[in-house]
């Protein structure tokens, strides 16, 4: 019987499909040191992974017997994908599971920073009971998102959806994105079907210039330093539910301090799992550790495309 480790585990839907399809899943986790041993020890075939653990090619290179290697999520990045792929083993992930629940949570964080959530959440148990109408008059200037202008870095699956939401919240979108050029968005309706709207993507610079809200959607790299900042609108807002360092983290932190930044929501840092103390304690930034795609919805449905992406690998 093929023997299949979910390092990171794999939801009970997608567990019971590979097991009904003759496979043994083990959701046992174990630490990246002792990874290579418990592969070859064990004979598994397959190793699935989320954003903790690491395949690198030093892996690769020492289980032999290692055939295929799934992500439940979107991004590689902690995966040598091509070098997998050089040495005949399988690499397959699950693009689409989970862009509903990423942009539900890009929106929890503009509607914090809009609304300050995220900082009167920290200050009400400390001193709501005795400087209440001091906090009402600090959270007394928020602004609504109808009517404001959300630039989407990234219009692939989780930024459409992104814009989905946006629209619905009666939202200008625009989007910046170098390989698409134009996307049909259907804003559902409920109990009324689809209206279809219509986004042609623009520069980057005009996305910078215009937006009164940022959110990034890209695999990588450093998208956002202080020159991109520079271009943008006095108090603008920041969103990265992508990857670590999408964002300079420092270069962020300069212009939260001046101003030129307002707010900012983060869902993922350069140093995961440590995240820096100035961002962990900044005043003005929203924080969350890491948890776009987890819903139990997401969950499900990247347990069930991993399993079948599995089960058309391995037979």
């Amino acid at each position: 019987m093929k023997k299949i480790l979910a390092n990171d585990g794999i939801d009970a839907q997608g567990k019971s499909i590979l097991e009904k399809a003759g496979f043994t899943v083990v959701t046992e986790k174990v630490a990246q040191e002792n990874l290579i041993q418990a592969i070859n020890d064990n004979q598994y075939v397959a190793l699935t992974v989320r954003s903790a653990t690491k395949v690198r090619k030093e892996l690769i290179d020492a289980c032999p017997g290692l055939k295929l290697i799934g992500r439940g999520g979107v991004g590689m990045d902690n995966i040598d994908v091509e070098y997998a792929k050089s040495k005949g083993v399988q690499v397959v992930n699950t693009p689409a599971a989970s862009s509903h629940s990423v942009a539900e949570l890009v929106f929890a964080g503009l509607f914090s920073m809009a609304r300050f959530t995220y900082d009167s959440n920290r200050q009400m148990p400390i001193s709501g009971d005795t400087q209440f109408d001091v906090l009402k008059k600090k959270y007394a200037k928020g602004i609504e998102l109808g009517g404001k202008t959300l630039g989407i870095i990234g219009i692939g699956r989780i930024g459409q959806s992104v814009a989905k939401i946006a629209l619905g919240c009666g939202m200008r979108v625009i989007a910046y994105d170098p390989f698409i050029k134009s996307v049909e968005i259907p804003v559902t309706i409920y109990g009324a079907g689809n209206v279809v709207s219509k986004i042609e993507t623009v520069s980057l610079d005009e996305v910078l210039r215009e937006a009164d809200f940022i959110t990034l959607h890209v695999p990588g790299g450093k998208v956002i330093s202080k020159s991109e900042i520079e271009k943008m609108k006095d108090g603008v807002c920041l969103v990265n539910a992508a990857r670590g360092g999408v964002i300079v983290e420092q270069d962020l932190i300069d212009a939260l301090n001046s101003g030129k930044v307002a707010y900012a929501a983060l869902d993922v840092f350069e140093n995961e799992p440590t995240p820096s103390k100035a961002l962990l304690t900044h005043p003005k930034i929203a924080l969350t550790p890491h948890i776009g795609a987890a819903t139990e919805e997401a969950q499900e449905r990247i347990g069930i495309e991993l399993a079948e992406k599995i089960i058309a690998g391995l037979n």
